[in-house]
């Protein structure tokens, strides 16, 4: 038994995903060391807290990217935009309008996954350019439909988004569902089956049968749900939706992919990755600014911590 888990341990640095963790738990050390050990639950919380958000839309882009070389959602943050200002704006603070609010927030997504989809098939025009375009059409939508106004969530919604149950954030046990749901998804399910081979080799997934253009479609829409449930929740925990307010998760929603061990050319994904990327990417953002160092020093060092998890998780291999 002994000998068994020791060979567990050793084994752990060869997952893809162990890196993203070992750096995080490396960051949140550094920050609490400059503290002395205090302010460490807090550290945590908001750790946990706002790398759900990351995590989400981490997902979401982890299956798009699933697809293979030039599969990307670039309207992640217009989506997340979109869907936060009409569901705030429809329920206009009333608690019992928070249920039908969802349902907007996720019909916005499932709206906007549908015409990426449909720009991408029917008119044969690249992933990256489709949505980057579409992206352009939500953030319109969603100024003409905003008119600068901040439109408060209910409150009873606002007071979910910004709790917690025994000290784990309500957001965390979101994140971590959706986590477990694609995880099921991606490794245990035809589904999963069927978007590994798509990325793998789209070509002979159609030969074999795989109905190419399904998952395409449903991947899409998935990305864009999730987003859009994503710009549900966090315009439910700031307060209010702002038109800026999902422009950093377009960049995050790519970066915690990588970090967290996925392949970026297609075909690998790794789920428990997502948030050790989510964790590490708020943390060293932390650790920087706990040491006062500047905008272009935090930005130089942070783009070189995430090049060396990526390079010491390459380097150990792709195991799951």
């Amino acid at each position: 038994m002994a000998r068994q888990m020791l060979d567990g341990i050793l084994y752990l640095p060869r997952k893809p995903w162990f890196w993203a963790f070992a750096a995080s738990a490396l960051a949140f050390a550094a920050t609490l060391a400059l503290t002395e050990g205090r302010g460490g639950g807090e550290l945590l919380s908001a750790a946990l807290t706002f790398a759900s958000f990351s995590a989400i839309v981490g997902i979401g882009q982890m299956f798009v990217i699933t697809l293979g070389p030039g599969n990307v959602d670039l309207s992640i943050p217009a989506t997340m935009t979109l869907a936060g200002t009409l569901a705030l704006k429809f329920m206009d603070g009333a608690s019992g309008l928070v249920l039908p609010g969802l349902g907007i927030a996720l019909a916005v997504g499932l709206g906007a996954g549908c015409f990426n989809y449909l720009l991408i098939r029917l008119l044969r025009i690249p992933p990256i350019i489709a949505t980057l375009s579409a992206s352009f059409l939500y953030q319109s939508l969603a100024i003409w439909w905003n008119r600068g106004l901040r439109i408060k969530p209910p409150e009873v919604l606002a007071e979910f988004t910004t709790g917690s149950v025994a000290g784990v954030p309500n957001l965390t046990g979101i994140g971590v569902l959706i986590a477990i749901v694609g995880w099921i998804v991606l490794e245990r399910s035809i589904a999963g089956r069927w978007l590994s081979a798509f990325g793998q080799n789209t070509r002979a997934a159609r030969l074999s049968g795989v109905p190419v253009e399904t998952v395409r479609a449903v991947t899409y829409i998935s990305c864009a749900v999730l987003a859009a449930f994503t710009g549900y929740l966090l315009a439910s925990f700031s307060g209010g939706a702002a038109l800026n307010m999902g422009a950093e998760y377009l960049l995050i929603s790519i970066a915690v992919v990588v970090i967290g061990g996925s392949s970026i050319a297609g075909g690998n994904s790794n789920v428990p990755g997502i948030w050790g990327g989510a964790l590490l990417m708020f943390l060293v953002v932390s650790m920087l600014n706990s040491y006062g160092l500047g905008a272009g020093v935090r930005l130089i060092m942070t783009g070189t911590i995430i090049i060396a998890i990526v390079a010491a998780a390459s380097g150990k291999g792709r195991a799951v």
